[in-house]
């Protein structure tokens, strides 16, 4: 069982950066291919953004490419979402996830094995 916390969501104006953190529990984290996704009021939840177990691969949306980069650093077990040039539309709760039976490339269309239970984004216009 891999225990996700996320943090680091809050409220700003358009244009504003933010940066979301995953903190994941177990001594395996660099075995763990992790991922973002959101979820906006009344639509699906949708991959934003994943990172290989090294590091070495990452995979974005389209919405989302060249504004979140994706990190991670495995000593310390944590996962980061740097967004830059936030939109209203990126307005959602976020979920950090964790893959450990395939891969990081497999997370932009298959359900992660393990969830967190979000963190609230909020861009005003």
């Amino acid at each position: 069982q891999v225990q996700l916390v996320e943090s680091g969501g809050g409220l700003v104006q358009a244009g504003g950066s933010l940066r979301l953190s995953c903190a994941a529990s177990g001594r395996a984290f660099s075995t763990y291919h992790m991922g973002w996704f959101r979820q906006a009021p009344g639509k699906e939840r949708e991959f934003v953004a994943a990172i290989s177990n090294l590091g070495v691969s990452t995979y974005y949306a389209e919405s989302v490419k060249g504004r979140f980069t994706i990190s991670r650093d495995n000593a310390k077990n944590t996962m980061w979402l740097q967004m830059n040039s936030l939109k209203p539309e990126d307005t959602a709760v976020y979920y950090c996830a964790c893959d450990v039976s395939t891969s990081a490339r497999t997370m932009r269309t298959s359900p992660p094995d393990y969830w967190g239970q979000g963190t609230q984004v909020t861009v005003s216009s």
